[in-house]
């Protein structure tokens, strides 16, 4: 084993005695599985991502957390300001509750009952800002609408990158060019009821793939190359588009990146903020990466049900499989104690896992295994409580957006 390796073991396994000795300290046995998140590294990550975007201000991807109380930890960090939403009710939950008084959707939104709470709500207007990128959406605002008061909009831009006839990035707005933006822009100067405040340029075929994965150094290399071209094309459209932009609207913000991407969007002239939501957490997703190094932050924990063989041990649950597309790099991955790995046959099961590998032979029957989730958010949907840990102790019991009763 090389020293590196050797390093990592080492600290995997204080990890694991440090959170089992944490969550052992509590009044009472929490449900499994148990969510921790360490504040220290949650703190160590917002600073980082504060610096690395350099002085334009970070907006935090809710859907990247889900847990109200590190919602606002995040906007008490220097650098941090805003909320970008993933769903209109959470957007105006978050206004009534005061956790945050500018809200940028991320997402379009068809829901009918909540675009009239929308209208309806001089605070919501003040302090929410519809994304879309097809006149349908202006038509079904009007239709609904409560009020005549004036709706804050911004326009999502595709950012992928073309080549030929092939699209790389999220396929999100159907609107590219300069003149289908300018064109929705016009239409809603022409309506009365609505602003466009914003723009939006989401690279996630940048911000969101590894590019210095081990044991895969042509497809890394590839990854770099693409993400390289990204960001050239999409800084010449996004001149053009600004340029055509102001003579219509003047807007209040640009908005772009994410937690892989943001050095290189918040060095475009255009943006005036970036969003960051994964890098505060750090999930499994995000370990390999050229431009930074950022420190895991969230766990869940299951028992040892079973140990049907000397060298396999059953935990209970853990079928935390995150959303794209199928494969392994989606499962859950058994992090501490180090030396274990799900089985090919029955992988993560939402019942039970069985795990393997050099680690196994030694978990008792009742011991917590620790695990990461492949994607940052997605956890706290299979718990209603996260666990705050500073230092070696759990310091606070929040709750989840499904522990205060909403599931959006």
């Amino acid at each position: 084993m090389r020293r590196n390796d050797l390093s990592a073991w080492v600290a995997r396994h204080r990890l694991h005695a440090r959170l089992n000795g944490a969550v052992a300290a509590l009044p009472e046995q929490p449900p499994t599985p148990t969510y921790v998140v360490d504040l220290d590294s949650f703190d160590a990550n917002a600073a980082d991502l504060a610096r690395r975007a350099g002085g334009t201000p970070v907006r935090v991807a809710s859907k990247s957390l889900r847990v109200p109380a590190l919602v606002e930890r995040a906007l008490a960090t220097d650098g941090f300001h805003g909320v970008l939403a993933y769903n209109l009710r959470e957007a105006l939950w978050l206004c009534e509750q005061g956790i945050s008084d500018d809200v940028v959707m991320g997402y379009p939104s068809v829901d009918e009952t909540a675009l009239r709470a929308l209208t309806g709500s001089d605070a919501a207007l003040a302090g929410v800002t519809l994304m879309i990128d097809d006149v349908a959406h202006l038509d079904l605002v009007d239709r609904v609408r409560a009020s005549t008061g004036e709706v804050r909009l911004a326009i999502d831009v595709d950012a992928g990158l073309r080549l030929g006839p092939a699209h790389l990035g999220p396929k999100r707005s159907p609107l590219y060019d300069a003149a289908d933006v300018v064109e929705l822009a016009l239409e809603i100067e022409k309506r009365d009821g609505f602003r466009l405040v914003g723009v939006m340029t989401y690279e996630g075929q940048v911000a969101g793939v590894p590019d210095e994965v081990p044991h895969e150094r042509v497809r890394s290399a590839v990854v770099r190359r693409i993400k390289s071209a990204s960001l050239s094309q999409l800084s010449d459209r996004r001149a053009e588009i600004a340029s055509a932009l102001h003579e219509v609207a003047e807007l209040e913000f640009w908005n772009a990146g994410g937690t892989g991407s943001i050095e290189a969007s918040a060095a475009d002239p255009a943006v005036t903020e970036v969003t960051a939501g994964s890098g505060l957490l750090v999930p499994a997703l995000f370990d390999h990466y050229r431009s930074f190094r950022p420190l895991p932050a969230a766990y869940f924990g299951l028992r040892v049900v079973r140990r049907p063989s000397g060298t396999v041990a059953t935990v209970a649950g853990g079928g935390l499989v995150a959303s794209g597309p199928s494969g392994t790099d989606r499962s859950p991955v058994p992090w501490a104690p180090p030396g274990l790995t799900l089985t090919e046959l029955e992988g993560a099961g939402e019942v039970q896992t069985p795990l393997t590998g050099p680690g196994a032979s030694a978990l008792l029957v009742g011991e917590m295994v620790w695990f990461r989730h492949a994607k940052s958010g997605e956890v706290a949907e299979h718990t209603q409580e996260a666990h705050l840990l500073a230092g070696n102790e759990i310091v606070d019991v929040v709750p989840t957006y499904r522990g205060t009763g909403h599931a959006w």
